[in-house]
């Protein structure tokens, strides 16, 4: 592959879905969520994945700053990095749960601005995504969860408690694509699984294509 290539997409999830598209002049990687991995399923032999999740952070984790624990994952060259949810995780859950003073929150939402300033001055491309859920939706999927028994394995008490907190969460999502916004966003409507598939890999597409990478296909 010449002139390899950054790829990083992070996701948080709640039923509205963030998710951000990095993509660096010098390394390829991807982070996603497993509800658009299979967007990538095809392109296991041409790009090697590796993927991350990121859950509540540990205590050790908490030691640190809150970008501390996802430094070490960013992509080596020729890469692409699945990441389950992402850095905006940790600026979603303790504003919501009231854990962050306005001056943390204002700053967490510099360093996010500042990092992905980082990635552009780096040649690094940021294709940042909003899928969208909506409430109906989401309650739906929550009892599929209940009732159907091939499902309720995904079932978590957190789901209903996130769900009865929905205008919270859509406060916090505007808050950051209005804040977080050195690289653009993508609204993308996501009750449809098929349309949410097709309109992130036409984003995801069209930009690659206008990288004008040479991949050569070693099967």
């Amino acid at each position: 592959m010449k002139n390899k290539k950054n790829i990083i997409i992070t996701l948080s999830i709640f039923a509205l879905l963030l998710m951000v598209l990095i993509i660096g002049k010098m390394n390829l990687s991807v982070q996603f969520n497993k509800q658009v991995k299979e967007l990538f399923t095809q392109s296991k032999n041409i790009f090697k994945q590796t993927f991350k999740f990121f859950k509540q952070p540990t205590e050790e984790e908490m030691k640190h700053d809150f970008l501390w624990r996802v430094y070490p994952h960013f992509p080596a060259k020729g890469m692409i990095e699945v990441f389950n949810r992402s850095y905006y995780e940790d600026i979603i859950v303790p504003t919501i749960e009231e854990k962050l003073l306005k001056e943390e929150l204002r700053h967490r939402c510099q360093v996010i601005n500042g990092l992905e300033q980082h990635f552009e001055l780096s040649n690094t491309h940021a294709l940042k995504f909003f899928l969208h859920i909506s409430k109906e939706e989401q309650k739906q999927r929550i009892k599929e969860r209940l009732t159907q028994p091939q499902k309720r394995w995904k079932y978590a008490k957190e789901d209903e408690a996130a769900a009865d907190k929905w205008c919270d969460y859509i406060e916090v999502y505007d808050m950051l694509i209005n804040k977080c916004n050195t690289h653009p966003w993508h609204i993308i409507p996501a009750d449809k699984r098929w349309y949410r598939n097709f309109a992130v890999a036409k984003v995801l597409t069209n930009h690659l294509e206008s990288l004008h990478l040479k991949i050569s296909l070693i099967i």
